[in-house]
């Protein structure tokens, strides 16, 4: 991942592998010291350990300033570590290379698979370690089991795997952290929005509606608008107060049991209906817009009964009042008036859910609501 294009939350860890790489290369320094004369031909030893420094001064460069933060470049690495590591039979004998760790030493080999598990994770880090034990395994012309004296690739796969999860686990807190900065700034945002409508648009719905029931005659069919508005902004601010993290689950239960009252009978099942927050508040929104209805359109002596039922694979919430009913084509006349309180906030919210909104009514008989949601 490019620097460039957006932070990487696993820059620390390159940071600290280019540490790495500079101790590995003194390490290297040394061993090239101390075994320059055992070997075949030094002169063109010396020309390779100048192309190790040269190649891991690029890589430090190239991965401190993130522009070979990218599997190409890693990829590239792990070849030159790789080369490297086979040169080892051009510039030693077999009997050397039998009797010594491989040319570049292993230490410094590390470097690749370092650089594997951090862009990639532990599991393409444990394979790059896998690839210069494999190398270094080619070089020695043999395959050592004996693991008490020689845990080399012990070694690589531990340090792929520790690596790689360090890697993961600071790219999945950068995520979780942004997410948490994004939802708390929502919050915000809502809170502020919420504050501006509750001092503008609601108080003047309400007096509107007040004064419209006041005056009377034809301004109490706009009275009645304006209170369908004003509740169903009450709605709109109270989720969004109220709304919680997306992927939770919600009890519809205590969601509907805040609704009982006097004239408000709720029934549900004694064990909590869980369905997703998202789902569980828009079937609760659903619900109270048919509950608020009752208040606004059944008669002044209605009484609502609520029933949920789990189903299973599905979930459903019954609105019963015992109103005057509603008469054949009033919700049609209603649409065309503009008032959609049930187009949208009932019918339209159980479609956008996949489920369906069953309405049973008749003048004189009072209303019935049957909302099912499947259960995702």
């Amino acid at each position: 991942m490019p620097a460039a294009s957006q932070p990487d939350p696993a820059t620390p860890l390159w940071r600290a592998a280019q540490v790495f790489r500079l101790l590995s290369c003194i390490y290297a320094l040394g061993f090239q010291i101390a075994v320059n004369g055992e070997l075949d031909r030094p002169a063109i030893g010396w020309a390779l350990f100048a192309v190790l420094l040269a190649w891991s001064a690029l890589c430090a460069f190239a991965y401190l300033r993130g522009f070979g933060r990218r599997a190409s470049w890693v990829v590239t690495e792990i070849v030159v570590v790789v080369a490297l590591i086979l040169s080892t039979e051009f510039v030693a004998s077999e009997q050397w290379a039998f009797a010594n760790q491989s040319w570049p030493t292993t230490l410094w080999a590390t470097n690749a698979t370092i650089s594997a598990a951090i862009l990639s994770g532990p599991i393409v880090g444990m394979l790059a370690g896998v690839a210069v034990m494999i190398a270094s395994t080619v070089v020695k012309g043999f395959i050592n089991y004996d693991l008490g004296r020689n845990a080399t690739i012990v070694i690589e796969l531990a340090v792929g795997l520790a690596v790689g999860m360090a890697a993961q686990t600071a790219r999945r807190a950068h995520a979780e952290l942004e997410q948490a900065a994004r939802l708390a700034a929502s919050h915000q945002e809502r809170e502020r929005l919420s504050r501006q409508v509750h001092d503008g648009a609601i108080q003047v719905l309400a007096l509107v509606s007040r004064r419209g029931r006041e005056i009377g005659g034809a301004t109490a069919e706009l009275a009645e608008l304006a209170g369908e508005q004003e509740r169903a902004l009450r709605r709109l601010v109270s989720s969004a107060e109220t709304e919680t993290p997306a992927g939770e689950m919600t009890d519809v239960g205590a969601l509907l049991r805040k609704r009982a009252s006097d004239v408000v009978s709720v029934s549900v099942p004694a064990e909590p209906v869980l369905l997703d927050t998202a789902t569980a508040g828009e079937l609760y929104g659903a619900a109270v817009n048919a509950l608020d209805n009752v208040t606004a359109h059944a008669g002044p002596d209605a009484r609502a009964y609520v029933l949920l039922e789990d189903l299973g694979d599905s979930v459903t919430v019954s609105i019963r009042d015992d109103g005057i009913g509603i008469a054949k084509g009033r919700l049609e006349q209603a649409v065309g008036e503009g008032r959609v309180g049930v187009a949208k906030s009932i019918v339209g919210r159980m479609n956008w859910l996949g489920g369906s909104a069953k309405l049973t009514t008749s003048p004189g008989c009072g209303t019935e609501w049957e909302l099912t949601v499947p259960r995702r």
